[in-house]
């Protein structure tokens, strides 16, 4: 019979995660995706978990049918082995009561990491012998298992990290700083056994986007489940010249410049100029030529972008009018995020420009006015003797 047509009712969870899983899904949220297929007990094919299979075939222990039941949501991702109970069933045939074995889950789907902080990838396991001879003895506790963390990113994949912990193997170095806390929470002689493989990453970057590939090794069995990690920064707005716009009647203001800047994707900025105030009041689309730079990349592997604003020329009546920019990202509120500038219309409560010009010039005098002060002043604090034997010099010289 197809697995993909059964209906499962497991009967029985002994480490509790799989059901637990499930009790705790929110109301509210999105239906789980679900996958049901057949498994076949197989070797790890890494070289460096060769020694979590101590026999040469897989043992007859394992024979029978095996099911794979995938879960993909955005609360949780699981995979769970099954194995269905040999006995027969009172039940209908669409029913298959069945065994939970290995279950891999992790509680971060779609982790969304702000760029250059540290990413942590939970992953909880555990696992139940199928049958009592397949546990190991009572002094030893759980079995060996081997943890494995890959990314696959635009079509290329490679090894981030690997662990087999309570086996002495040659593991290939870990990548990018990675670190996985690799290890069983618990020493039961019979199980079951709950373990843990969460993945550090310190100071992510955006070439570590992508999706990671979580999966726990036990002697002829695995199971796996997939994250999808995403890199995001917030830009920063801001808005010049500020904070106000000087310019004359008839005449052009100086251009805007709506600076966003360390922000990441570089992908989806938008800008967009308002008009606030002014004769009609309310807040509009602003008139002028609009345009975007070039996107400018910084070493941290966020970008910075310019939007540019060159305004008409003004009028008396848009005196206190307020010109903004608004900065629309995936990396921030439906809202976007602004910054705004005054303009000011020379003549008006402002100076003119020839006003300006004047005082410009009479600061100029009036600095030249202090330093002719200050070496008047020094020539007076000096002793009269000095000034005796000063004269006398300029004397003699003149003779």
């Amino acid at each position: 019979m197809n697995p993909l047509s059964l209906l499962i009712a497991v009967a029985l969870d002994p480490a509790g995660m799989l059901l637990a899983a499930f009790r705790r899904y929110p109301s509210g949220a999105p239906v789980p995706y679900c996958e049901m297929s057949r498994f076949i007990p197989f070797p790890a094919s890494a070289y460096w978990a060769r020694h979590l299979n101590p026999q040469q075939s897989c043992p007859r222990a394992l024979d029978g049918d095996w099911l794979l039941v995938s879960v993909s949501s955005t609360v949780f991702s699981l995979s769970s082995l099954l194995r269905p109970q040999p006995e027969p069933q009172l039940e209908p045939a669409s029913i298959t009561m069945a065994t939970v074995v290995l279950t891999v889950l992790t509680h971060s789907p779609a982790p969304r990491i702000q760029l250059g902080k540290d990413a942590v990838l939970d992953l909880s396991f555990a696992y139940m012998p199928p049958t009592p001879e397949d546990a190991l003895s009572p002094a030893t506790g759980p079995p060996p298992f081997g943890l494995e963390w890959r990314r696959q990113h635009r079509g290329k994949g490679h090894l981030l990290l690997a662990a087999t912990p309570g086996l002495v193997e040659k593991m290939p170095p870990a990548q990018e700083k990675a670190v996985a806390f690799a290890a069983w929470d618990d020493n039961e002689p019979w199980g079951p056994w709950t373990g843990n493989g969460t993945l550090w990453l310190p100071a992510v970057k955006p070439f570590q986007e992508g999706v990671y590939l979580a999966t726990v090794h036990l002697p002829y069995l695995q199971g796996q489940v997939s994250l999808q990690l995403t890199v995001h920064k917030s830009p920063k707005v801001s808005l010049t010249p500020a904070p106000l716009v000087w310019a004359a009647p008839g005449e052009a203001p100086p251009e805007l410049l709506c600076l966003v800047s360390h922000f990441y994707p570089a992908e989806g900025l938008e800008v967009e100029w308002e008009l606030r105030g002014g004769p009609e009041g309310g807040s509009r689309k602003a008139e002028g030529e609009m345009w975007l730079s070039n996107v400018r990349h910084h070493s941290d592997g966020s970008v910075s972008q310019a939007g540019h604003l060159q305004l008409p020329p003004v009028t008396a009546q848009q005196h206190g009018v307020r010109y903004a920019c608004r900065v629309y990202h995936p990396c921030l509120r439906a809202s976007g995020r602004s910054a705004e500038v005054t303009l000011e219309v020379a003549g008006l409560s402002g100076p003119l420009v020839e006003d300006g010009i004047g005082l410009f010039l009479s600061a100029f005098l009036l600095l030249a006015l202090i330093k002719a002060l200050g070496w008047m002043a020094a020539y007076l604090t000096i002793p009269e003797d000095t000034k005796v034997t000063a004269a006398s010099l300029d004397s003699k010289k003149s003779q």
